[in-house]
């Protein structure tokens, strides 16, 4: 062991701590002199990116590690995603470099992987960089035997580092193969053991203290001041703030109330937020919100969407409306295709530069404002506090309410004036070279935005947002389920491919259960019981009680990986969890709610250890700690009630709905009553007595303001 130690040294001392993203050949000709690679046969727009490199790249498949045993040759997994700053970096330095694709072609064969198209590669090799005491980001390289067993990797390399490397890996593998060969072994066990989850075969039992200790531990690293976590970079990470709205509001936790409140205004205000087209980039790089990182993802908005809206209901602040009015409008605008599909991100980068297409310069909006600018340079930050690398940055420290206070303005006519410059400076901006547009569409993404849409026709009342989650819904159905019931993962210009993985499933039964509660039509339901059906059969581990990420389908990797920890996106795991539980209640199926309480109960001993690693479970736990609200409506009137509901912050509940008395769901059994619409608030099936008015519904219904 020690001397697999030292070849992890000397082959680690080849590594900075470096930035990155916090992850037969055409005769055709690139005006760079290049001819196109096997990549062009793709439909991935960041292995389209990669087409006209000189590296020989291949796309993930045997046919790349079959010519590496041929011939006896390493193989580099080069892993990235289109929006990815630092890969378009180490593109124009490396790949697209004569001398290096040179030494990469003739002693390596090298995988480019858009770990957005296979999530399933990207988790194996990423877990093994981090075994090998690595950060993981994206650019994401990795080393791996000819048979796929990784021992070397790292994120973005400088040119000169990258090549050095190569040099001294090949040198090894042609002298040395069996040190290589013997760490590879050791390491690979590792891949497959780290994660595992072993089944709690204790009784399960929950408690509120559990809870209540792991938001002990967690508020040490609460920055009160800005908002967030107490470092940086920033992530907006929805499903932490969403756990910490529905805890903070059930348990009437009032401080950290105001911590959840002052952590979406400056959100909301600051430069993570695009306040000329709506939507959020990906990360802020600083402690407050200022410098984003401009990629914007489709995940991240559609959760945040949901996110706003639901705090709109609670708080009642016009701020978070606008947020959903403007990102939902930047997603019509740029992110949705002809059949209602949404796609999947826009680059950080335009003519080369992060963020140009973003920022604006004095004079140029000076110019283009007139008197308006006097206000606008207040209100936006056009000042030292907005600058960044000689431009500025467009943020607030006043929402429009509050700023038009302080200037004595009426809200209303401040507002007109604010949207009216706003359109100016959009239409001004969209005359700029666009950011790049990954245009495929992941089934997984698109039930998330699905979901954004139903929470915010369901708090605004707005019909066109029902409508887009229809459509797109529909577009899921017929486009990404497959005959026997399985989904596809992605999609682009009227191709579907690749075998759809847990996230699919999970979030597409979470979308579906969201729009039964916007439509109580109840097909989505049972299209999600059939998903879930497959999921049992396909994806179930029953050693640990947990769903395996990929399909016994699928061809192998060298592990097949459990997703457990919450992270940007919540895990696969906690999400399915969430959809079981809820099915087990309106289907009255309780083998599904008896799976999700095993997957809570083997990972509750883990709250308080990583606390933001498991908000999505502990909102789970929420509905066995707490009362969770089965709020029935049976009457012809039920779309006037829920209405009426709108306008109500109910952190732990289930909507169901009977309104013409032939709904066979057993929780609205013998509800319905011809002539009248009554409201019947239950928990655990066991109901208080009907009433007739939203008003008198949540008197019983037990919540803290």
């Amino acid at each position: 062991m020690k001397a697999l130690k030292l070849i992890v040294l000397y082959l680690l001392s080849f590594l900075l701590i470096a930035p990155s993203c916090n992850q037969n050949t055409s005769d055709a000709m690139h005006d760079n002199g290049h001819r196109q690679n096997r990549l062009a046969k793709e439909t991935s727009p960041y292995l389209l990116q990669h087409q006209y490199n000189p590296v020989d790249w291949f796309p993930w498949g045997d046919e790349a590690f079959e010519k590496a045993k041929a011939e006896n040759k390493l193989v580099l997994i080069s892993i990235g995603y289109s929006a990815c700053h630092w890969c378009h970096v180490m593109e124009r330095e490396s790949f697209e470099d004569d001398s290096v694709a040179k030494i990469m072609n003739e002693r390596f064969v090298s995988i480019k992987v858009d770990r957005e198209e296979r999530p399933d590669v990207d988790q194996v090799y990423m877990n093994a960089v981090q075994l090998m005491g690595q950060n993981g980001g994206w650019p994401l390289n990795c080393f791996v035997t000819p048979e796929g067993k990784p021992f070397m990797g790292g994120t973005y390399y400088p040119k000169e580092q990258w090549t050095n490397m190569l040099a001294q890996l090949d040198s090894l593998w042609l002298n040395e193969p069996d040190k290589i060969i013997e760490y590879a072994d050791k390491l690979t066990e590792g891949v497959q053991s780290s994660e595992a989850i072993i089944k709690n075969t204790a009784e399960a039992n929950f408690e509120t203290s559990t809870l209540n200790v792991m938001v002990d531990a967690w508020q040490n690293s609460f920055d009160r001041k800005e908002g967030g976590p107490n470092r940086q970079p920033k992530f907006p990470m929805p499903s932490n703030y969403n756990f910490l709205l529905k805890y903070a509001i059930t348990s009437g936790d009032a401080d950290l109330k105001d911590y959840v409140k002052t952590t979406l205004d400056k959100m909301a205000l600051g430069g993570i937020y695009d306040q000329i087209g709506g939507g959020f980039a990906r990360y802020s790089t600083d402690y407050s919100w200022k410098v984003p990182h401009f990629e914007k993802m489709l995940y991240d908005n559609g959760q945040l969407v949901s996110l706003y809206a639901q705090a709109y209901q609670n708080f009642k602040d016009p701020l978070y409306k606008s947020i959903v009015k403007e990102s939902l409008e930047w997603v019509k605008r740029e992110m949705t295709g002809p059949d209602g599909e949404f796609y999947s991100a826009l680059d950080a980068d335009s003519e080369g530069e992060e963020g140009k297409f973003y920022i604006w310069d004095k004079m140029e909006l000076d110019t283009l404002l007139g008197e308006d600018f006097n206000w606008f340079k207040d209100f936006y930050n056009v000042n030292p506090k907005g600058k960044w690398e000689g431009h500025y940055i467009l943020l607030n420290d006043k929402s429009p309410k509050d700023f038009a206070a302080s200037k004595g303005i009426e809200l209303e006519d401040f507002q007109a004036d604010l949207n009216r410059v706003k359109k100016l400076l959009l239409a001004y901006r969209e005359n700029r070279e666009r950011p790049g547009l990954d245009d495929k569409t992941l089934t997984s993404w698109n039930a998330l935005m699905i979901s954004g849409y139903c929470d915010a026709y369901r708090v605004f009342g707005d019909e066109e947002y029902k409508n887009v989650a229809l459509k797109n819904a529909q577009f899921i159905l017929n486009k990404q389920v497959k005959k026997d019931g399985s989904l596809f993962h992605s999609y682009k210009k009227g191709t579907s491919s690749i075998n759809g993985y847990l996230e699919d499933y999970a979030n597409t039964i979470v979308a579906f259960l969201d729009l039964y509660e916007s439509t109580f039509d109840e097909v989505w339901i049972n299209e999600a019981d059939k998903l879930a059906q497959y999921c049992v059969q396909h994806f179930y581990d029953e050693e640990s009680g947990m769903f395996f990420f990929t399909s016994d389908t699928d061809p192998e990797l060298i592990a097949r990986k459990t997703e457990v920890y919450d992270n940007v996106i919540p895990s696969s795991n906690s999400i399915l969890a969430h959809g079981l539980y809820d099915l087990g209640l309106i289907l009255d199926k309780a083998e599904y709610g008896q799976k999700a309480l095993t997957m809570l109960n083997n990972l509750q001993g883990d709250f308080g250890n990583y606390p933001s690693g498991f908000s999505n479970w502990a909102a789970l736990m929420m509905k066995e700690v707490f009362p969770y609200y089965e709020i029935c409506i049976a009457g012809n009137a039920a779309e006037t009630i829920m209405t009426e509901f709108s306008n109500e912050y109910v952190p732990n509940r289930l909507f169901l709905a009977d309104q013409n008395g032939k709904s066979k769901l057993p929780l609205l059994e013998f509800k319905y009553a011809e002539g009248e619409t009554m409201i019947f608030v239950c928990v655990n099936k066991a109901c208080q007595l009907p009433v007739a008015e939203v008003e008198e519904a949540m008197k019983q219904i037990k919540i803290v303001q």
